[in-house]
């Protein structure tokens, strides 16, 4: 196991560098300059230049590149341009209300989704799995910046049960925590419970078509048995990949909802930098998110070796 995760491990060298390079490059050929931004619209041309030498910006495009990656391997993904701080201080500060964000929505969309894919699988044909299923396509099909946009008109400006937007620390107790980021938690997590629940149904038939359920049914075992003990685990292998990607997704996609609900997160801070053309900033924020999303791909592969030994057995 253990020369398995060093395989892992090193396997993510070779994908941070294509990201790297792939980032770097992409952001570089929008328009826009970021000494002009900072300096704003009023000034001077010798004032601009002086400021590019200062950040480095009128140096050729690949020694930029190689100036910013060389520390990148000793661990420094540069200072903010706009923010003047590092790049790891400024996601840091942010990188909270993101993960409070996506560990609610994944919270939401299993305890959801599960229950419904499980339904759908043992009432196939139903009514109960036709409703289910219509469920998982409004969940697809409707843009988290509308649905959001719902939510706000009807439990804040109607009803009066949530705030709109904004967003309370932690520190400032759970209650006034979590009801800030119950809207944008549903807002995010809907498309993720859409595609868990559709996965769940999916992986729950094959597991129920299979042999071994049917002579749990020949032998009289409860139906709660059968369904939980003996289906939903040996379904559970394909339902763990998507609650992976779902969970990485929800981390690296939350901009449209924190922008919409107005939380200061990664994806605020995004957004701030694009407008401010922070190349530093953009380059280490979408680095790191994509460290992130492959960090928990791996951890969704050593949960395997848990659910099921013959995966562990495989791997050693």
């Amino acid at each position: 196991m253990r020369i398995y995760i060093a395989q892992r491990l090193l396997s993510l060298i070779p994908v941070m560098l294509v990201v790297a390079i792939v980032v770097f490059f992409l952001i570089h050929l929008t328009p826009g300059d970021p000494a002009s931004i900072i300096l704003g619209p009023e000034a001077l041309p010798e004032d601009i230049k002086a400021l590019q030498a200062e950040l480095g910006l009128d140096l050729p495009i690949y020694q930029q590149f190689l100036n910013w990656f060389s520390g990148i391997l000793v661990g420094d993904l540069g200072d903010s341009l706009y923010l003047d701080m590092p790049v790891l201080t400024a996601f840091a500060s942010h990188l909270g209300p993101t993960l409070s964000l996506a560990i609610l929505a994944q919270l939401i969309s299993i305890i959801i989704a599960i229950p419904f894919g499980i339904m759908a699988a043992t009432k196939r044909g139903t009514a109960v799995d036709q409703f289910f299923m219509v469920f998982a396509l409004l969940g697809i099909s409707i843009p988290s910046f509308l649905l959001g946009l719902l939510l706000i008109l009807l439990f804040a400006v109607e009803l009066h049960w949530l705030p709109a937007a904004g967003y309370q620390p932690l520190s400032a107790g759970l209650w006034n925590h979590l009801r800030f980021l119950i809207l944008p938690a549903i807002t995010l997590g809907a498309i993720q419970a859409a595609l868990i629940a559709r996965m769940t149904r999916s992986s729950m038939l094959d597991i129920l078509s299979m042999n071994y359920i049917k002579t749990a049914h020949a032998k009289g075992l409860k139906e709660r048995v059968i369904i939980y003990k003996h289906a939903f685990r040996n379904a559970l292998i394909p339902i763990l990949t998507v609650v992976g990607q779902a969970f990485g997704t929800l981390v690296a996609g939350a901009v449209v909802t924190e922008v919409v609900f107005n939380i200061p997160g990664i994806g605020q801070l995004i957004v701030n930098a694009i407008q401010r053309r922070d190349y530093v900033l953009i380059q280490g924020t979408v680095l790191l998110i994509a460290a992130t999303y492959v960090f928990i791909n791996l951890l969704v592969d050593l949960l395997y070796g848990v659910v099921d030994p013959r995966v562990r057995l495989n791997k050693k």
